[in-house]
């Protein structure tokens, strides 16, 4: 088995992320499991982020990669230039905000090769402001079909891990649309591939007081938009999904 084999390909879409971004170039550098790349695309940032990924690269560490995008175009955009930028055959998202454990990576990927699975996923924890954990965890189902997933939107982008080699790369490919990656694992999932959780904290949630998911009337704006014009259900089906998510979403976060 070669090195491109198990490499691993993280995708970090970077806006505005200076407060943040060195803690997470350096979460990625001490992970247990050290066959990674780490691609940050700066999707036009107005702040310094820029700058401090830099300074992070003349550190000599070949393996940090920054693509400087010319127009700023979205988290959906971002993530699939470095889609398409990616060298390995795995492939892991993380948001420029979030934290990952120590052994997240080397505990993903040894769930993954267990199961055989070409997508996997893994409990998290909510966090502060500071991504200090709440306490607040988001347990997941040992296996997720599209159906099931369409009523709940367990799965954190921040703990997904895909195999290329199973999904092909255009699969991964996001839309542009409001909670694309939610879009993007239901279109995975509808081709019959199953997501497969890791029930155990491997992440936490950082969230901002004033984040787009803490307002709850958008958030059913944007998964009805999903089910009605992604997913074309029917109005009885997105009735009945969206009662049950509003249920489950609910849940979450008591």
């Amino acid at each position: 088995m070669t090195q491109r084999d198990t490499l691993i390909s993280i995708i970090v879409p970077v806006y505005n992320a200076g407060a943040y971004i060195e803690e997470t170039i350096a979460m990625v550098c001490a992970q247990t499991y050290q066959n990674w790349e780490l691609i940050l695309v700066d999707d036009c940032s107005k702040d310094d982020s820029r700058q401090k990924i830099e300074e992070c690269m003349a550190k000599g560490d070949g393996r940090i990669r920054l693509i400087a995008k010319t127009v700023n175009e979205g988290a959906a955009r971002a993530r699939n230039t470095g889609l398409d930028n990616a060298q390995g055959r795995f492939i892991a998202f993380l948001d420029a905000d979030d934290i990952w454990m120590q052994d997240k990576l080397e505990k993903e990927l040894l769930f993954m090769q267990k199961k055989q699975a070409a997508f996997v996923f893994t409990a998290y924890e909510f966090g502060d402001e500071d991504a200090k954990g709440t306490g607040r965890i988001v347990h997941v189902p040992e296996v997720l079909t599209y159906r099931k997933a369409l009523s709940r939107t367990i799965i954190f982008t921040t703990t997904v891990l895909l195999d290329m080699e199973k999904t092909g790369r255009d699969l991964i490919r996001m839309p542009e649309v409001k909670s694309e990656d939610t879009a993007t694992w239901w279109k995975i999932l509808k081709t019959g591939i199953n997501a497969y959780g890791l029930d155990e904290v491997l992440a936490i949630y950082r969230r901002p007081a004033k984040s787009l998911s803490s307002n709850k009337l958008e958030a059913i704006r944007r998964i009805w938009n999903l089910y009605r014009k992604e997913e074309k259900l029917s109005l009885p089906c997105s009735c009945y999904n969206l009662f049950f998510w509003a249920i489950r979403a609910t849940l979450r976060r008591l």
